[in-house]
Order: C-alpha cells, then sequence, then structure tokens
C-alpha cells in the first residue's frame, strides 16, 4: 500500500469516525428526551394514581356520613357508654382519615353552609341559628356542606 494510500484509508477512517460519533450524539440526545419523557409519565401517573385513592377514600366516607349521622342520633338519647366508646372509636378512624366537622356558628359562609330555611330573628341577617344537619371536610376539601337555618 502506498503513502498516498495510506493518507487516503487514514483520512476516509476519520470521517467515518466522525460519522460514527454524530450518530452517537444523535442516539444520546433521543435517550436524554426518552427519559425526560418516560419520567414526566411516571410523575403524571403517581400523581393521578394519588388522586384516584383519594377520591375513593372520599367516595367512601362521605357514604359513611349516613352512618355517622345516624350514630350521632344514637348517642344524643343513648346513655350507654358501650355505644359511646364505639361512637368515639368510629369518629377518632374517620378524623385519622382527614374528616372534620365545619364549624357552622355565626355568621353564613356559602362555601361551608347551606341555608335551607330562613326565620326572622333579632340577631344580625345571615347569622346561623340552627344547624339541621352537619358539615364535613375531608382533607381542607368540604364533602358535605352544612345545612343550617338562617337569621333572615
Amino acid at each position: 500500500m502506498s503513502k498516498a494510500e495510506k493518507k487516503d484509508k487514514v483520512q476516509q477512517l476519520k470521517e467515518q469516525l466522525q460519522e460514527q460519533k454524530g450518530l452517537a450524539e444523535k442516539y444520546l440526545e433521543q435517550l436524554r428526551y426518552l427519559q425526560a419523557d418516560f419520567e414526566n409519565y411516571r410523575r403524571i401517573t403517581e400523581k393521578q394514581k394519588i388522586e384516584i385513592v383519594k377520591r375513593a377514600n372520599e367516595h367512601l366516607i362521605s357514604h359513611l356520613l349516613t352512618v355517622l349521622d345516624d350514630f350521632d342520633e344514637v348517642i344524643a338519647k343513648s346513655k350507654d357508654e358501650g355505644v359511646k366508646s364505639v361512637h368515639k372509636k368510629f369518629t377518632k378512624v374517620l378524623a385519622g382519615a382527614g374528616l372534620k366537622p365545619i364549624d357552622a356558628e355565626g355568621k353564613f359562609d356559602h362555601y361551608y353552609h347551606e341555608a335551607i330555611a330562613s326565620e326572622k330573628s333579632k340577631k344580625e341577617e345571615g347569622t346561623i341559628l340552627e344547624v339541621l344537619q352537619k358539615g364535613y371536610m375531608l382533607n381542607d376539601r368540604v364533602i358535605r356542606h352544612s345545612k343550617v337555618k338562617v337569621s333572615g
């Protein structure tokens, strides 16, 4: 092989090497984009999964509120310590899941209260006179408004 042929061969190999380096960079860039896309997908699906669990809990707990209402009525009329103990445990479990009763005293707030009756009163207009059904929040979100009677 002559010196010129060797030089041409070396030049040809250098060009092939540059071409391969370009391809490697292109594939590396594609890999980075795919990794970023996958990470975004993973983050989005994780958020969706958490949201689905929250909604399922909210759905279940909102159905349990009727049981809690009945329990509250029984407790108000009962002197049985066993029933009161079970009620206390039940409300503690619900509180542990993020359930909190809505304060329904003072001024009416449409975000937390639903006025279903109005009555003339000496109190300032829009003041809550009576709670007809307790309202609840679950993790800082209203799942049932307090049904109230307001002064009008």
